[in-house]
């Protein structure tokens, strides 16, 4: 064998050759831990000896095998794939893999084939796959682009041998994504590939329950939808392997993998990032920002905007399980009535159904529960039911099973018999919605309930798909790979079928082991279309499994927390990650679902949770260290005081809806962030890089909620530059970033409008419906040279397709010169025509005005001399015009 030559690199230079001859001689001397990249990840545990069979290197650290730094780990001359001569393409480039030596899994594919598709100016696509046998591919819709861009922000680097790939940000020369440290393994169910990390500044990766700012310090993330109670280190409901990472100087990229299968991803502090997945193919797209804002926007580009929630769907929801009855259920919306705290959605857990079984209603509960739904439309409130898609296998006369057999519409085990679990109605089948026959099975019986029960929503649970049992009623093939395939990555539960189907379970497209992941957007795509057919209004989901775009069909919340403070903090990183992975409509279950609330933690979760993008408060009927049921936790279980404090925390947030409804609709046309961190906004101050106890409404709007027993203030981090307090108008004004200690008696949550920021609002009243009717509003927050711009979009609320026919109307509004304009930049809202501008505060005038002129005519106002605000009320003005309001 005549001698060859490796080049190795460091980033993207290639800096050193190594002659290799006939023999293989391992390159152990990496004298840095953290720049040794894992060879045993096996649960075992490596040893020596199995190390060594593997070719690598075996040096002991003092942190341990498991999740710390390796004591095996490649050698810099691992045998791996070379590259063939990259060919130029219309799309951008390909080039053939190909490797001699077989790695240590079974079933290597010894060619590859690499294709680099220069999609856009900010963003790089490429994949590598088995060019002779078709793999599977994730089937979301996702961008098809056959030309490669004009112009790029980002360079591509190839060494051929041994293979890597470098992506690098032009402006700077920075590799953000860089695969020279260690090998590429691409066995038929055993695929790894690393790359460096820009910074340590990392964020996304979900679903899993931790800190926003990832610790780097060899920590394991997995990715394998699971029914299970939020808990840091353990898999959750969904799968999101999408991140974004900032470097020192504030520039941003994101790394989107697009693979369903079961994955896992180890963080090492090189900075490093592993992959590990277990099928399918290596499919990434690269975003090169360069603000954090940017790199979420053309993530969605990908994978697909959020859709248009309705209006009530921004109200807020109340929901327990263990009501009893419709008229208990009732009761509790009477008293939120009685004591003026806004609501717009009642839910019910699955104690209305018989049997717990879909699409039924328990006997006892029929007649009251029309009368509750009748009473909540004629209050312009609405009804969300929760459906499993566990349908009862066993149940006698059960027409939605019996009909679902006929149709063939249920996930088939190995042998091609309807697989059998079992879920909370007993032993269940489970809808196939890959199959376009369930779809429609799913409507029939969803529109048949409707005639039963007028619901408006719907909420889906129980759809990783969650299994009581593990596997099936008749376990699962044991001889199989895929139930025990060569590496298993480290799964809650231990097992790919702990609480959910077999892996050999047959979809219409596809093994469960490929498609689980997919189960929850599955439903959530049949459901969209499902509401979409029976009410011919926007629908309004919530489900717990979700995948990447699944934002186009609903939102999500976070699943069965307990009620503790610790789970409260939480609520904010869970939130703010999921506006990173395209699904701006979440929350978290408000005072806790597990475990009985307090007075004090729920009157702070409270006033925290009437600022999640989707607010409702939620609990369970279990309290498993107590022989009792949980208590009550709406607001009026608990005292007046408490009651007053929650009225008027979602008062605030009913006048405030006009400027959220707003940013859903920049997250729907542009991909937007609705809920954002403090760093999105001030990305070059390094201060901020960290923060997850805080968060912004948009741009505007800070949010610095109390997370502490028995605090009465809260030391919030204020970014430089002007911010006045919400409700006074209070100055804040820092040339530097820093915490700052803000008064937080047990009935305040410290909200600051940001200075060059101009916030539609209105009135509140109890209901979305009734406050819509109210006079529009401008909240004005001047920055130091006296200017502020903010807009708003409107429209019916509830409609189909308003943008897509033009049924909306916007608005921009700008204070300059000591002037601010309202005019319409579409007028397509037909009732636009009636509505008024009602009232104008201006935060930030320094000296008090002498007059004050509204379209040329001078008007009464006051002027606050302590906190420096001018409001001018009862302006009464024809909104859809040009409206100005001058002060001198």
């Amino acid at each position: 064998m005549s001698k060859f030559i490796w080049f190795c690199s460091f980033l993207y230079a290639f800096i050193c050759i190594i002659h290799i001859d006939d023999i293989y001689a391992k390159d152990c001397s990496i004298a840095s831990a953290n720049l040794r990249f894992d060879c045993y990840p096996e649960a075992d545990g490596a040893s020596q000896e199995k190390c060594e069979e593997r070719g690598c290197c075996w040096q002991p650290t003092k942190s341990g095998i498991s999740d710390g730094e390796p004591y095996c780990f490649y050698p810099t001359d691992f045998p791996s794939y070379n590259m063939s001569t990259p060919q130029e393409t219309a799309f951008g480039y390909t080039a053939m893999l190909k490797r001699t030596n077989k790695s240590y899994y079974p079933n290597d594919i010894l060619t590859l084939q690499l294709d680099i598709y220069l999609e856009t100016e900010s963003r790089i696509h490429f994949k590598i796959y088995d060019p002779m046998e078709a793999r599977y591919e994730v089937p979301i819709p996702t961008p098809k682009v056959t030309k490669k861009a004009a112009s790029t922000n980002y360079d591509v680097k190839f060494r051929s041998n041994p293979f890597a790939i470098s992506i690098i940000r032009k402006s700077n020369g920075e590799a953000v994504f860089n695969t020279s440290f260690s090998p590429l393994i691409f066995a038929d169910q055993f695929i790894q590939l690393s790359s460096s990390l820009t910074s340590k500044n990392l964020y996304g990766l979900g679903e899993h329950q931790d800190k926003l700012a990832h610790d780097l310090n060899w920590q394991r993330f997995v990715f394998w939808a699971r029914d299970q109670p939020p808990d840091a280190g353990n898999n959750l409901y969904g799968s999101h392997p999408f991140y974004l990472n900032m470097d020192s100087s504030g520039n941003t990229h994101g790394v989107f993998l697009l693979n369903s299968n079961a994955m896992e991803v180890v963080l090492q502090p090189t900075p490093a990032i592993t992959y590990r997945t277990i099928g399918g193919i290596l499919d990434f797209y690269i975003f090169l920002g360069p603000k954090p804002e940017a790199v979420v926007q053309q993530y969605t580009e990908v994978i697909g905007r959020s859709y248009m929630p309705p209006y009530w769907g921004l109200g807020f929801h109340l929901c327990r399980w263990g009501y009893g009855s419709a008229e208990n259920t009732l009761s509790v919306v009477e008293k939120m009535r009685a004591a003026g705290i806004p609501q717009d959605t009642q839910w019910n857990d699955i104690e209305y159904a018989d049997g717990r079984k879909d699409f039924t209603v328990n006997a006892t509960w029929a007649k009251p529960l029309t009368q509750l739904l009748l009473n909540l439309h004629n209050h312009n409130q609405h009804y969300v039911p929760i459906i499993d898609p566990g349908i009862a296998s066993t149940a006698t006369d059960y027409a939605p099973y019996d009909d679902g057999i006929k149709e063939g519409v249920f996930v088939k085990d190995y042998q091609g018999k309807p697989i059998i679990g079992s879920v909370w109605p007993g032993n269940t089948a489970f809808p196939d919605f890959f199959n376009p026959a369930a779809v429609k099975w799913w409507e029939k019986w969803a529109r048949n309930f409707h005639d039963q029960v007028e619901f408006d929503g719907m909420w889906i649970d129980m759809n990783e798909p969650s299994n009581m049992i593990d596997g099936s009623t008749n376990g699962c093939p044991s001889n199989s790979t895929y139930e025990n395939p060569p590496y298993v990555p480290k799964v809650t539960g231990g097992k790919l079928w702990s609480k959910t189907l077999c892996m050999t379970a047959k979809h219409y497209t596809g093994l469960h082991y490929n498609l689980h992941n997919l189960y929850g957007y599955s439903e959530m795509v049949a459901t969209h279309q499902v509401l979409i057919n029976i009410r011919n209004k926007r629908p309004f989901i919530i489900s717990r499994s979700t995948f990447p775009g699944s934002g186009q069909y609903g939102g999500h919340w976070l699943g069965d927390n307990d009620s503790a403070w610790s789970d409260m903090y939480y609520s904010i990183t869970g939130i703010l990650s999921f506006s990173f992975f395209g699904i701006p409509l979440v929350g978290a279950d408000i005072c806790g679902f597990n475990g009985n609330s307090n007075e004090e933690l729920c009157q702070r979760w409270m006033q925290l949770g009437a600022f999640y993008p989707f607010s409702r408060n939620h609990n369970s009927i279990y309290c498993p260290s107590l022989p009792i049921k949980c208590k009550d936790q709406d607001p009026t279980a608990f005292s007046k005081a408490m009651q007053k404090s929650t009225a008027k925390a979602l008062s605030i947030r009913y006048a405030l809806l006009p400027y959220l409804y707003t940013l859903f609709y920049h997250s729907h046309i542009n991909g937007s962030t609705v809920a954002r961190p403090l760093f999105f906004e001030f990305p070059d101050d390094s201060a901020l890089r960290t923060v997850d106890k805080q968060f912004l409404w948009g741009p505007a709007l800070m949010i610095s909620p109390v997370l502490t027993q028995g605090a009465t203030t809260v030391d919030a981090m204020i970014p430089s530059g002007i911010w006045y307090d919400l409700i006074t108008g209070e100055t804040i004004n820092m040339p530097s970033t820093q915490s700052v200690r803000l008064d937080a008696p047990l009935d305040k949550i410290n909200l600051h409008v940001r200075a060059g920021h101009i916030l539609p609002w209105q009135y509140a009243n109890t209901t979305t419906t009734v406050t819509r009717m109210n006079d529009m509003n401008l909240l004005v927050a001047l920055d130091a040279n006296g200017l502020a711009a903010g807009d708003l979009y409107w429209d019916d609320g509830d409609s189909l397709d308003t943008i897509k026919n033009g049924k909306y109307s916007t608005w921009q509004f700008k204070a300059v010169n000591q002037e601010i304009k309202s005019y319409a930049i579409k007028d397509g809202f037909t009732s636009s025509s009636s509505m008024l501008l009602g009232e104008i505060k201006i935060f930030g005038i320094t000296t008090t005005p002498a007059k004050v002129l509204a379209n040329g005519k001078q008007v009464k106002f006051t002027y606050d001399s302590q906190y420096k605000v001018l409001t001018v009320t009862n302006l009464r003005l024809p909104f859809n015009k040009m409206n100005s309001l001058v002060w001198s």
